[in-house]
């Protein structure tokens, strides 16, 4: 046997969504865990995104009356993930999320973790069979991070999004010159605000707020957990896993692992030669994921005989990333790298570099980068460009400015944004060709006067809705492009993390190129090949099955293990 310095039942490596899920359920059944995270940090990128998860036929849905079943949700995967024959995205891994994501879900309840429903975020594809208008998001509540104990708040990773807000609230702000909802919520948000700091409370939005709450109760559970501790390579024994080497004190360290070790570490998206191999033409710039994303333990993993797929596949984040904001990396105040919401929004779309418009930009945020990076793949389309005219400039918020308000100099004098009279010049200023943008132009008008964009049925779904003009009394997806001055600005496709790792089963077990399991080793989150294979299938699907193979992994090794009974 090895020679250990200390031994847990459960190590898991890194600190991200559900590694403190798959925690709580080893504690639940008295076995003793240890979280080993790489940064100084907790949380992961989990903790700097929206936090929402992806969880179908839950309690919340059925508490608020909202339809939804076992066999409807598998009829959405089937019609969407289940179109692609994929090792990460097997029908058993699929049928094994239905059953098991609610349940994490009351399990979290019944641990004290406070969370919600968002009232409506449709599923991105909620127009296929199976498909919810409704949505079927779980986030958790607003949460006070100075309830941790002394010295815990310091260590929880900051939010992407500096108001005390639910994410529902923030939909409604960049209205607020507009509609009395969007006045109310800000008033809502800033007395929120204000009575925390009368108050000496610290509230967190978003992720922040659900690895704020998963913390809180791993450390009442006694779940030891260290920061600055990452896992730098597997112990195996007859191609078994039984521990990890971490480093103390500047030395390398050597835990054993009695059931087996939880890799949930992250994707590559911070990882440029791992980029350049499985997703040419992506940059480590145009992601908004933690700096330690580099795929490392993947890495080790692969190492150790473990097989990897859907490498090439990432939760896309449309970017416009002007001067001054060229890395998301360092965290993204919401808004204001463009992306889905902004883009989507009416008196705008999107074109290659030879000025044809190619998708709906109401797709999904994945959708709309694959089908760009696909696009590049035929015709210039990296950057591609996104053009707008003066209606949009006058009612939507531009990259987190007010609508109607002066952009800054620099994005003009930079090329980054450009501005002209008409769409000729505009096109002139684009290096492209005035009657080819003016055919997209006049085209895409012309079809918007008709209330059907019959090239790419854009505002058709809920979800299309959703991402256009929340107040508009018409077509809230659809508007022309005709009132001058016209504007053009580059739009590159980012990401939120990788989601292509290592292939594990539905017991989240790592598996072989053989198909047999590594005993002892799990893996979730990005570290693992998606079980919605190429597909978003809605807000969550990161961290929704981060969590739910974060509980299976953990229920699993004690289980099988012959020890919890």
């Amino acid at each position: 046997m090895s020679n250990f310095d200390e031994t847990f039942d459960f190590v898991v490596a890194g600190s991200g969504g559900g590694s403190m899920c798959a925690a709580l359920m080893m504690r639940k059944l008295g076995k003793s865990v240890v979280i080993l995270e790489k940064s100084n940090l907790i949380g992961g990128t989990t903790a700097r995104s929206g936090g929402v998860m992806w969880i179908p036929n839950n309690r919340f849905m059925k508490e608020a009356g909202v339809e939804d079943s076992y066999e409807k949700a598998a009829t959405y995967l089937d019609s969407t993930s289940g179109q692609d024959d994929l090792p990460g995205s097997t029908t058993e891994r699929r049928a094994t999320y239905l059953r098991e994501s609610p349940k994490m879900i009351d399990f979290l309840v019944e641990q004290g973790i406070k969370l919600r429903r968002i009232p409506h975020y449709p599923d991105y594809h909620d127009h296929l069979p199976g498909g919810s208008a409704p949505g079927r998001t779980v986030v958790a509540e607003l949460f006070n991070v100075n309830e941790l104990p002394d010295g815990w708040a310091a260590k929880l990773r900051p939010s992407a999004i500096p108001f005390p807000a639910h994410l529902d609230e923030l939909y409604w702000l960049p209205t607020l010159t507009r509609s009395m909802k969007g006045k109310m919520n800000l008033a809502k948000i800033m007395l929120r605000g204000l009575v925390a700091k009368l108050t000496g409370k610290s509230i967190a939005p978003a992720g922040r707020a659900l690895q704020g709450r998963m913390l809180q109760a791993a450390l009442k559970a006694n779940v030891d957990i260290r920061v600055s501790s990452g896992v730098d390579s597997l112990i195996t024994e007859d191609g078994a896993v039984k521990g990890v080497v971490t480093t103390k004190n500047g030395a390398p360290w050597r835990i054993g692992a009695n059931l087996g070790v939880l890799i949930n570490a992250g994707g590559f998206a911070q990882n440029q030669e791992m980029r350049d191999k499985y997703m040419p033409g992506t940059s480590a710039k145009w992601t908004g994921t933690v700096a330690e994303d580099t795929g490392a333990m993947i890495q080790e993993m692969m190492a150790k005989g473990a097989a990897v797929a859907q490498m090439d596949t990432a939760v896309g984040c449309q970017m416009a990333l002007p001067p001054g904001r060229e890395n998301p990396g360092d965290g993204v105040i919401f808004g204001s790298f463009g992306g889905q919401m902004d883009i989507a929004k009416p008196h705008s779309i999107l074109v290659d570099q030879t000025g044809v418009r190619y998708m709906s930009e109401g797709s999904s945020y994945t959708e709309f980068c694959a089908t760009q990076r696909k696009r590049n793949e035929q015709v210039p389309a990296i950057p591609s460009l996104w053009i707008m005219d003066d209606q949009y400039m006058k009612t939507f918020m531009f990259l987190g400015t007010m609508p109607g308000k002066a952009k800054k100099q620099e994005w003009y004098d930079s090329g980054w944004l450009k501005k002209a009279g008409t769409i000729e010049e505009l096109a002139t200023l684009c290096n492209i060709d005035p009657a080819t943008l003016k055919a997209t132009v006049d085209n895409f008008n012309a079809d918007v006067r008709t209330g059907v964009d019959r090239q790419f049925h854009r505002g058709e779904r809920a979800f299309d809705k959703w991402l256009g003009d929340a107040v508009a009394t018409g077509n809230a997806s659809l508007g022309t492009i005709e009132q001058g001055p016209f504007y053009a600005a580059q739009v590159v496709p980012g990401d939120v993390s990788t989601t292509g790792g290592v292939v594990t089963d539905s017991n989240a077990r790592v598996l072989r190129e053989d198909g047999t399991p590594i005993p002892g080793l799990y893996a979730t989150g990005t570290s693992s090949a998606s079980v919605f294979g190429r597909f978003a299938v809605g807000a969550g699907s990161n961290i929704g099955p981060a969590f739910t193979w974060g509980y299976v992994a953990a229920k699993h090794a004690a289980y099988a293990s012959n020890i919890a009974g």
